[in-house]
């Protein structure tokens, strides 16, 4: 899913951006309620964490901006306050669910899955490249129909090709965009896990490297 978090705590959305990415999400961080509406107006993400008190435009009146927007994302409320009346408030925003502060990620995860069900119009597209297809909802990669088992890193690599299909990718773009929060693995890194999926897209049976060498820039997904 393309999550949005609007949240001005960095020590709340910075770790839970990290572990949402690690569930293989797309998630943008804006740090209060304006920046927050600026980004949603790109009608990009499907699911906004939504933290009730923020700085220039509080979360009640933005998730209030939201639908008489006709915004469909589904927002998730995060807030400090835990009284029946302040969730009455969130609910009637127009906030399809309520999580109050501190929360176990876990929990978390439970939530969006839950809302995910209720909205299965959500389900985001299946990537295709030729005979590569790369399913977002169950995390599943085939090559003519051939299941690969990729390490999360892999999976998330091939996820960003799929996604700009037409562009040539730098390591350093890489790195910036994916390791954002494993910093200790550098750059170099980056190489090794493409030569493990150009070699498992050649065993599931792709008769040339299909991520190709673009020398002295990057690397991009090779034309079908």
């Amino acid at each position: 899913m393309r999550i949005l978090i609007i949240e001005d705590d960095d020590r709340i959305a910075q770790p839970l951006a990290e572990y949402l990415r690690r569930q293989h999400h797309i998630v943008d961080i804006a740090t209060d309620g304006l920046e927050g509406w600026e980004w949603s107006q790109s009608g990009l993400y499907e699911l906004i964490l939504l933290d009730l008190m923020l700085p220039k435009l509080d979360g009640i009146t933005l998730c209030q901006r939201l639908r008489a927007a006709s915004s469909n994302a589904l927002i998730l409320m995060l807030t400090a306050r835990d009284t029946t009346s302040d969730k009455i408030i969130g609910l009637d925003a127009g906030a399809d669910d309520y999580l109050v502060k501190p929360f176990e990620l876990k929990e978390l995860a439970a939530r969006i899955r839950a809302l995910a069900r209720r909205s299965p119009e959500i389900r985001p597209s299946i990537l295709i490249h030729g005979d590569l297809q790369l399913d977002p909802a169950s995390q599943q990669v085939t090559y003519a129909e051939n299941i690969l088992s990729l390490t999360p890193k892999e999976y998330m690599i091939l996820e960003y090709f799929l996604r700009h299909p037409n562009q040539v990718v730098t390591r350093s773009a890489i790195f910036d965009k994916l390791w954002e929060f494993d910093k200790t693995s550098g750059e170099g890194s980056i190489k090794t896990h493409i030569t493990n999926l150009r070699n498992k897209l050649k065993a599931a049976g792709s008769s040339e490297d299909l991520i190709e060498n673009v020398y002295g820039i990057g690397y991009r997904l090779r034309n079908h």
